[in-house]
């Protein structure tokens, strides 16, 4: 379900957690950016929402929005029920595609610290973070009524053995 101002009203509880996306069908649509800073933000996602509305798509998360900013282009990714859709806009995301989920309250002013968190938690585990997708929970309008400024970061990251390696030559070289 989604909310009047178009917040998703329920989303999963990824704080913390490592979950992997391979394989998920997703509606995507690309925005042009200029320096990470999106241009009408708020019509792309109503032209995505009618999008999906008329291809008859089901959304896993209703207003669930995954956002991944470019210096020129991002793009909005809405996770959806499997679907057999010829859209050009629906594909299935690659396998593996770990993330890394942890919540911040607050705006995206304040959310240097947490990404350097899960930057640095990926870091120490071995893993090589990579892009950042961006979920905001709430808007400005119904913030106050839930809780704050609310903005789930998904990190995305891949196995890598050399940074495996330097891990472990920093344990044994501490023992």
């Amino acid at each position: 379900m989604m909310l009047a101002c178009g917040c998703p009203a329920d989303y999963p509880d990824w704080d913390g957690q490592d979950v992997d996306l391979g394989g998920h069908c997703v509606h995507e649509l690309a925005i042009p950016m200029f320096l990470h800073m999106p241009f009408a933000y708020e019509m792309y996602i109503q032209r995505q929402q009618q999008t999906i509305g008329e291809l008859q798509l089901v959304e896993r998360w209703p207003g669930l929005v995954l956002t991944r900013t470019g210096v020129l282009r991002g793009r909005l990714l809405r996770l959806l029920e499997h679907t057999g859709s010829p859209a050009r806009q629906v594909r299935f995301l690659p396998r593996p595609f770990n993330v890394r989920g942890i919540m911040h309250y607050g705006n995206v002013s304040t959310i240097r610290d947490s990404v350097r968190k899960i930057q640095m938690g990926l870091l120490d585990t071995g893993r090589m973070p990579k892009e950042l997708y961006l979920c905001h929970l709430t808007c400005p309008r119904c913030a106050a009524e839930r809780g704050g400024d609310r903005i789930l970061l998904l990190r995305r990251w891949a196995e890598s053995a050399t940074l495996k390696r330097r891990l472990n030559a920093r344990r044994s070289d501490a023992r």
